[in-house]
């Protein structure tokens, strides 16, 4: 999906999904088109969801959400390796 297109289906706007793309790198990277235009993946919508969440609903800082994101990768991991 286009940034756009994620804007509108999740409510936050264009700048804003640009400038969490930065803080939270670990986790966000959309694909790059040769054009540089950025896809976004139904995994990358459902992440932003959550960011979203948590700096709005939770209220968390971004240090917090990226901490809380950190840890639910790392549990997901140690869940999958041991299963």
């Amino acid at each position: 999906m286009s940034i756009g297109a994620v804007s509108a289906l999740t409510g936050v706007e264009v700048h804003t999904l640009r400038y969490w793309e930065k803080e939270f790198s670990e986790f966000l990277r959309p694909i790059r088109t040769d054009g540089k235009q950025r896809r976004y993946t139904s995994e990358d919508v459902t992440l932003i969801l959550e960011i979203k969440r948590l700096l709005k609903q939770e209220m968390y800082s971004i240090a917090g959400a990226r901490r809380v994101l950190t840890q639910s990768y790392r549990d997901a991991a140690s869940t999958s390796a041991a299963a």
